[in-house]
């Protein structure tokens, strides 16, 4: 008796425990529907007729089923096949199906093409909504979605290549398939700018082209080079620097020639990066590679530099939506999660942190939409001068900012979560490791600072027009009054300037998003935001915020839930 007693003692204590107290998972929600911010942002900036279409969106890209694709894109990375198995060259990447239908999913919905084929009031904050509610399920997969979007405005500068090639660019589709493009209906467009000795320095260029006929704009030219950096070269063609006897010069290099024969992009090998796993990123050789002239022959700078302002707009929509990510992980974890006698999200240090995030993602969106609005009013009027010259320092300016917080807001937000917050069957660990790139994709700290200086030194009215715009939220809070008339000090003297550089984006950057904030009309947001970013709180840790704030309208805003 005994022993079958102890027996049944050591099979009821095997039975360890049952799981409590753990969060649920993020997902079947709309995130759009619940983002209070980006739904104002979207009405405010003149994009409210795509709410339908957003909200529909919204709650594909929250679905069970999307979030999973992020997941298996990212646990199956791309895999390089230079040949076949009968030994012919191919230079084939092959990805797993969840990045195939994740790239479907993309270009269907028109985040590469909407506002050039329908351009109206509103088209390209719309677009924006779309591409930051997409870059929440999964990031990696924006790189070529956003190159094919960037590639038109570059491509149009020569009509004959434009009458060709934007038809299939601009369709709403997605053909993964190994083939020339002309036996396609739709196509994506990648980059080829930097090389191993110059990176963003693209004037240290020394790949070459040389005219097959009478060369210039809309020519065939071969190319013989290397560039250290071309992402996602599965795609159709890309927009090449090489130089030609009139310098620097942008070209359309496609994967197969007109014959059906290979072109000579031969992949070196792809990068093992340490983010943006399920985006390839690759070395490349150009062995004679045909392309055709895009602009002018020696203005390869300015032909492709309208697709860099393109990826650098994405580059401020893709880092706004990690961090939205990150709060919405957070505030979900802090919601179902209790310690110490109350749920995380009651305990009023935890409500400091996860406000203080949530208002990090305000200011990202209150910006980033603001030049989004600006990109529409100057695609539907060329001539809108103050529109330009505020994109002109802006896109620099908002870039460096959001993406330079990212990295650390991604860290204070993986850290609400504990322990689970540093496994990789979390998503948190993947936003982590996805925070540092666009920061350095499209030109790093440096060089955003830099050309904001060049912006200034080229055309002084852009500080006239930040200016301006900052002047109208002026009066409504006095802190924000004395950031701006300090910032205006700051450029009394620019005999230093490369030096203070980062500092005066900083400010350029932090007091555009308390102006955008008051604009938006929500006093506690903004309140919040200003009391905490400018004057003598500007440097400091997330979760020390002041005391006296409306935390409970700033954490409403942050709950994925709170549809």
């Amino acid at each position: 008796m005994n022993a079958q007693h102890d027996a049944l003692n050591v099979d009821a204590l095997a039975d360890t425990h049952e799981v409590l107290n753990q969060s649920g998972d993020l997902q079947d929600y709309n995130a759009y529907d619940s983002d209070n911010a980006l739904r104002e942002a979207v009405r405010r900036h003149g994009a409210g007729w795509a709410e339908p279409a957003l909200s529909a969106h919204g709650a594909r890209t929250g679905s069970a089923e999307v979030i999973e694709w992020g997941f298996l894109a990212n646990e199956n990375k791309p895999q390089f096949f230079s040949h076949d198995r009968h030994g012919y060259r191919v230079d084939e990447v092959k990805y797993h199906p969840a990045y195939h239908n994740l790239m479907a999913l993309g270009l269907e919905s028109g985040i590469h093409s909407a506002p050039w084929t329908d351009p109206k009031p509103g088209a390209h904050v719309a677009r924006a909504a779309r591409s930051y509610l997409q870059a929440q399920a999964e990031a990696g997969h924006g790189c070529p979605l956003t190159m094919t979007f960037a590639a038109v405005p570059s491509i149009r500068l020569t009509p004959s290549l434009a009458e060709e090639w934007l038809p299939k660019i601009l369709n709403n589709g997605y053909d993964p398939r190994n083939v020339p493009h002309y036996e396609k209906q739709s196509l994506t467009i990648g980059m080829g700018m930097t090389e191993k000795q110059g990176g963003s320095d693209v004037r240290a260029n020394t790949t070459r082209a040389y005219a097959i006929g009478a060369g210039g704009p809309g020519e065939a030219y071969e190319l013989i080079g290397h560039k250290w950096f071309t992402s996602a070269p599965m795609c159709d063609a890309f927009l090449v620097l090489a130089r030609t006897e009139k310098g620097l010069s942008c070209f359309l290099v496609p994967r197969w020639r007109p014959d059906g024969s290979k072109n000579p992009i031969q992949v070196q090998r792809l990068k093992n990066k340490v983010g943006n796993v399920s985006n390839a990123s690759s070395e490349i050789e150009l062995r004679g590679a045909l392309g055709w002239m895009v602009g002018e022959e020696g203005r390869g700078v300015p032909a492709i530099i309208e697709m860099v302002a393109m990826t650098r707009f994405d580059c401020m929509i893709g880092s706004s939506a990690g961090q939205r990510q990150a709060v919405a992980q957070a505030v979900n974890h802090a919601s179902g999660r209790a310690a110490f006698g109350k749920t995380l999200i009651d305990q009023p240090l935890m409500r400091n942190v996860l406000a203080d995030l949530q208002l990090e993602v305000e200011g990202s969106l209150a910006i980033a939409m603001r030049m989004g609005e600006a990109l529409d009013n100057t695609a539907l009027d060329s001539g809108n001068e103050y529109e330009q010259l505020l994109l002109r320092l802006g896109l620099p300016a908002g870039k460096y900012w959001i993406c330079k917080r990212t990295p650390f807001h991604a860290y204070e937000a993986m850290e609400c979560l504990g322990g689970n917050g540093a496994i990789e069957e979390f998503m948190m660990a993947r936003l982590y490791r996805e925070a540092p790139i666009n920061a350095i994709w499209e030109g790093s700290g440096n060089v955003q600072a830099l050309d904001m200086l060049r912006a200034l030194a080229k055309t002084p009215k852009v500080l006239d027009v930040w200016f301006t715009e900052l002047g109208k939220a002026a009066g409504a809070d006095s802190r924000l009054d004395q950031a701006v008339t300090a910032l205006k000090g700051e450029f009394s003297d620019m005999a230093d300037a490369e030096y203070r550089a980062r500092d005066i984006v900083d400010r350029l950057s932090l007091t555009m998003q308390a102006s955008q904030l008051v604009a938006a009309g929500n006093s506690a947001v903004a309140e919040a935001f200003i009391a905490s970013r400018l004057g003598e709180h500007g440097d400091r840790n997330y979760g020390t915020l002041p005391r006296g704030l409306d935390l409970d309208t700033i954490l409403q805003r942050a709950d994925p839930w709170s549809e």
